[in-house]
């Protein structure tokens, strides 16, 4: 009989699958390294063993003891699986940004979940980065794993992962192309692919937001550079131990809805069905196509399963609201699909202006319409309020009607989206569709620039 003694055996041994649609225009031979077929679904099952063998084996991990890490999700994931089999008890600390899925499969396997906000420095006590190591304080027996900095993340790939990309591809892979994140995949296989070739390229592929890509070039780590981002697992805002960017030669920086709309192409034109680091992997990959040649080996690594995203990069309402799908918009109705659904805010003619500054903050706009007995009558925008208040505080307690202007100007839904792109002005910030049956939307400067860019 032929069979593992436990879940942990079946990880590694991953196989390479050759991209043929997507990479067409490819000189080199394209090959991923699909790593969803671990038992956790991604790479990270392979460091997560490793990190805890090495644990237990200094005494940092004891018999019956916590681990508790921040996670995107991935480690976490790893991380269950040898909780569940030795049995250790598992806390993961995520950002609000990661997925749904992710957090519903970390609660699956048994793990205690926390979820932080992403838009916070990294030593704001409420980071992830924090909040794990605050846990691991205070809780008895524990162990943080700390992936960033942790030895064992790259070591697991030099071990492992490197040899087998080697040996699959009998040496001749040229590039090694993977997304960075802690730095663990591309530092520990790189190191080993390094060792046995020194001329083969590794190229670390980067998120806009994140440090690495400036830093590598130039040495300096500009904050300027930190912002929000949507892509999941890869970028940093800190620098992780565990890059070596020593041995990276290139970073290359893909957008957010690169990321997305590449990650959907994987699955439609490959039938591979990945995450969305994936999507950032392939476009990088094709972003640089031009430096490969046709005696080059690419091996680009797919880092986790698609199935964590199925609530948001393959929603495609999601990806509507976010302007990442790449829909043909031609008309006025078509510039208000993303938030038809919602419904319209406005304040009547009698509302105080304080109201009318609430919604506004409340929903984060900049214009409001006015409507008296269904008609549309007037409206207040942000310019209005803030030359009108600074010369008078005192109007915010008077009605609306004391200070709004003209009412934004109204077209039909089958409107082009020329026509309507033509009646923005420096007084006109807004246009009032209607789309039958009396229902009305608001177009802003907003919703035509996402429909052409």
């Amino acid at each position: 009989m032929q069979y593992y003694n436990n879940i942990l055996e079946t990880i590694g041994n991953t196989p390479l699958v050759k991209i043929n649609n997507m990479c067409k225009d490819v000189k080199a031979l394209v090959l991923a390294k699909i790593e969803t077929t671990n038992p956790g679904n991604s790479v990270k099952d392979r460091m997560a063993l490793q990190m805890i063998d090495d644990a237990e084996a200094d005494g940092r991990l004891k018999p019956g003891g916590t681990i508790i890490e921040g996670t995107s999700g991935n480690t976490g994931m790893g991380l269950a699986l040898v909780a569940i089999i030795r049995g250790y008890k598992l806390i993961c600390v995520l950002s609000d940004k990661q997925s749904k899925e992710k957090m519903d499969i970390l609660r699956a396997v048994g793990a205690e979940v926390h979820v932080c906000p992403t838009n916070v420095p990294p030593d704001d006590p409420r980071s992830y980065y924090s909040v794990s190591k605050s846990l691991a304080e205070s809780t008895p027996n524990s162990w943080y794993v700390n992936q960033y900095d942790n030895p064992a993340n790259a070591k697991a790939h030099y071990l492992q992962t490197g040899p087998e990309i080697w040996e699959q591809t009998e040496g001749k892979i040229t590039h090694f192309v993977v997304g960075v994140g802690t730095g663990g995949t591309i530092s520990g296989v790189g190191k080993y692919l390094k060792e046995k070739n020194p001329d083969i390229k590794l190229w670390g592929i980067d998120t806009y937001g994140s440090v690495f890509k400036k830093y590598h070039e130039t040495g300096v780590f500009d904050e300027n550079e930190i912002y929000p981002y949507i892509t999941e697992g890869i970028g940093e805002d800190i620098l992780p131990k565990n890059v070596d960017f020593s041995i990276i030669d290139k970073f290359e920086k893909v957008t957010d809805k690169d990321a997305a709309v590449y990650q959907r192409r994987l699955a439609k034109e490959e039938g591979i069905f990945v995450g969305n680091s994936a999507g950032s992997a392939i476009k990088g990959l094709l972003q640089l196509k031009d430096e490969l040649t046709e005696d080059d080996v690419v091996v680009v690594l797919f880092h986790d399963h698609g199935s964590r995203y199925v609530g948001k990069m393959f929603n495609d309402d999601w990806m509507r609201e976010r302007g990442f799908l790449d829909e043909e918009k031609t008309s006025a109705i078509d510039l208000i699909k993303d938030h038809q659904g919602k419904h319209l805010v406005h304040v009547s003619s009698s509302d105080p202006v304080s109201q009318a500054i609430l919604l506004m903050n409340q929903y984060e706009i900049s214009q409001i319409p006015v409507i008296e007995d269904n008609k549309f009558i007037g409206s207040l925008t942000d310019n209005t309020l803030f030359a009108k208040l600074f010369e008078n505080p005192e109007m915010r307690e008077l009605p609306v009607k004391n200070i709004m202007g003209a009412s934004f100007p109204e077209v039909s839904g089958s409107t082009s989206i020329q026509e309507v792109s033509k009646i923005f002005t420096k007084d006109v910030q807004a246009v009032i569709v209607n789309y039958g049956d009396n229902q009305h939307h608001i177009i802003t400067r907003q919703d035509v620039i996402k429909a052409i860019a």
